[in-house]
């Protein structure tokens, strides 16, 4: 069986979830199949993997249209594959030509939803309605869909009513546990300014309306004056978002000591060292899909605020692993309120902070590994060509 795997983020150029993702799930499916990649940018050295490129007339045209050229290579190049798999609106249109082109099944797998993200109209313009169209036509065509949660799969047959449920699988994220595990080196802190002394929130995201960090920074007030809040936060959307988000972190800062922000995308090694030397990760986002980045907290042993949204309580154990903070039914304020009370209350009780944490990465280890989903995502191919 060979398979083509299309996606617009590909090893060194990952910034968000789905990249780590089809990271991992390529590097297992390559044990069991014949697996070429298919994703955007410069080309890449590793075997097996082609990388294209928006022509140059097309340098000065809106984001969601040069997106579209890229799929159009990518279908092409797809001939011999049995099976295309896309992985967000980025490559579902390369997915669905793709596939028809050659004859060949296809499989997407949603990281998120173009109906469910509004706010991305901010960031793309008209180009927002030309991504809501690629990926429409992906959820009308496919042979097989993925959703990385069981909330996944229920906003999926939400907004696309027209979707048969029998066509789409739950198989979850997964976290490599021996790249993220609990990795102590107290010159991480010293390097970024954090206080050995004083306990520590830790923020790890994009800066887009999807991952809550307003929320965040307004429940930052209400933290004890104690606690540190550490934002590794960088890619920002759009120029506005960043100006109100580097405006919000100043006031903050003058309200408060112990406000650290690192805009540059770390490298995986100090994002662990952060993550285990953290009193407390935060994932304040207002829509999830899954959210591995609570899983890779998770597995370096640290206990978790999270919001209950998407799949979100489908990793983070409430009570057990971490805090849950309802968001869809209550005012933004309780919601914020609400993600302050968690860290307080968890900051204030280390003992219990810690025990989250062990249980955390238990629940990593036994039950999200990607060998076991890589195993998953085989049988719905064969299933596919049988």
């Amino acid at each position: 069986m060979r398979v083509a795997v299309m996606t617009r983020e590909y090893p060194p150029d990952i910034y968000g979830g789905a990249g780590v993702h089809v990271e991992f799930l390529v590097r297992e499916l390559r044990k069991l199949l014949d697996v070429e990649v298919h994703c955007f940018g410069a080309d890449r050295p590793e075997p097996g993997v082609h990388a294209y490129e928006p022509p140059a007339s097309l340098k000065s045209a809106n984001a969601a249209i040069r997106t579209l050229a890229v799929d159009l290579e990518m279908a092409a190049a797809a001939d011999g594959a049995d099976i295309v798999h896309s992985h967000t609106w980025y490559a579902n249109l390369g997915g669905v030509l793709g596939a028809s082109l050659h004859g060949a099944k296809h499989v997407l797998t949603a990281h998120s939803l173009e109906p469910s993200r509004p706010w991305k109209a901010e960031q793309l313009g008209g180009g927002y309605t030309v991504s809501s169209w690629a990926e429409r036509q992906a959820y009308e065509n496919a042979d097989a869909m993925v959703a990385v949660s069981y909330g996944m799969r229920a906003d999926m047959l939400q907004a696309y009513p027209f979707v048969d449920p029998a066509k789409v699988h739950v198989i979850h994220n997964g976290i490599d546990t021996t790249l993220y595990a609990p990795s102590e080196d107290d010159a991480i802190l010293d390097r970024y300014g954090i206080d050995r002394g004083r306990p520590f929130v830790l923020f790890v995201g994009r800066i887009t309306r999807q991952k809550g960090l307003a929320h965040l920074l307004a429940a930052a007030a209400k933290f004890d004056p104690e606690i540190q809040l550490v934002l590794c936060a960088g890619a920002p959307d759009t120029a506005e978002i960043a100006t109100e988000t580097s405006a919000v972190v100043d006031g903050l800062s003058r309200q408060r000591t112990g406000v650290v922000w690192v805009q540059e995308m770390l490298p995986r090694t100090e994002i662990t060292q952060l993550l285990t030397a953290a009193t407390i990760f935060v994932c304040p986002s207002v829509y999830e899909p899954q959210g591995i980045v609570n899983l890779e907290a998770m597995a370096c042993e640290t206990a978790v605020v999270a919001s209950a949204v998407g799949g979100i309580p489908e990793v983070v154990a409430d009570g057990l692993t971490g805090i849950l903070v309802p968001y869809y039914s209550v005012p933004v304020e309780e919601f914020e309120a609400g993600i302050a009370t968690a860290v307080n209350s968890l900051c204030a009780d280390p003992s219990r902070a810690k025990t989250m944490g062990s249980a955390g990465r238990e629940r990593a280890v036994h039950e999200f590994g990607w060998d076991a989903i890589a195993h998953r995502t085989m049988e719905l191919y064969e299933s596919l060509l049988t």
